[in-house]
């Protein structure tokens, strides 16, 4: 009598145009059980999203035919898909354009193989996490103006439609369930990616969340994390 299937292994599309950092990253993947598929182009990367319907992307910024930015702002047009996104430069602004087009997450270079393959992991868990709650009992959540529905993810910001990328929306969905509650930043990283962020990632999700939302709404309790303020400026 033979057991249960394996569960597939997750399909992983690594975007980078230097062949030998692209074939390392896709030896790993392929040592740690993941399926991989390869693209070395901007053209070729949103082809290949197109084609094979991968779980994760990894993203180099810099690429030939158009930039990382405009892949990912193309293959979020489709559907959505956690990236991660692969930087030279480890700049608030070059940080804060990727977030704003649907990155996930960033890593700056030199990245080491494990903390790839454990970000990308984390990834994984998050969007595994985030369907295991989607059930008919989430609805909408409401305060202050503002206005998350959870089934389809959409948001407004007095009655006007605001879009979020994932990790901004999920941010801003546990600010809105505990308004006033100063949430520590470790508490919200191990929400989102299952760690603590020792970097800035989760600083810079919430800068672009706060240009999208407004500034007095999501206060910061320095050294402590983030807290839903009214909005009213009290």
């Amino acid at each position: 009598m033979t057991g249960p299937a394996a569960p597939p292994s997750p399909r992983i599309l690594i975007v980078e145009d230097d062949p030998t950092i692209n074939q390392a990253l896709a030896d790993r993947f392929v040592a740690e059980g993941f399926t991989v598929v390869q693209a070395h182009d901007g053209p070729a990367a949103v082809a290949a999203c197109a084609e094979h319907d991968p779980q994760v992307v990894l993203l180099d910024q810099m690429l030939p035919g158009f930039d990382g930015l405009e892949v990912c702002r193309r293959i979020q047009a489709e559907r959505p898909v956690p990236v991660l996104m692969l930087t030279a430069r480890d700049d608030e602004s070059d940080i804060l354009v990727g977030l704003g087009v649907g990155a996930d997450d960033y890593l700056t270079k030199p990245f080491r193989m494990r903390e790839v393959v454990a970000r990308v992991r984390a990834l994984l868990r998050r969007v595994e996490r985030a369907t295991e709650l989607q059930h008919p009992a989430e609805g909408v959540l409401e305060h202050s103006g503002l206005r998350l529905d959870e089934r389809t993810r959409r948001c407004t910001v007095d009655d006007h439609p605001v879009h979020l990328t994932p990790t901004e929306f999920d941010v801003l969905r546990l600010l809105v369930r505990e308004p006033g509650a100063v949430l520590h930043r470790d508490r919200i990283s191990h929400e989102l990616w299952g760690w603590d962020d020792s970097s800035r990632t989760l600083d810079s999700h919430v800068k672009s969340l706060r240009a999208k939302v407004g500034n007095h709404r999501v206060r910061t309790v320095h050294g402590v994390g983030y807290a839903l303020d009214d909005g009213l400026g009290r």
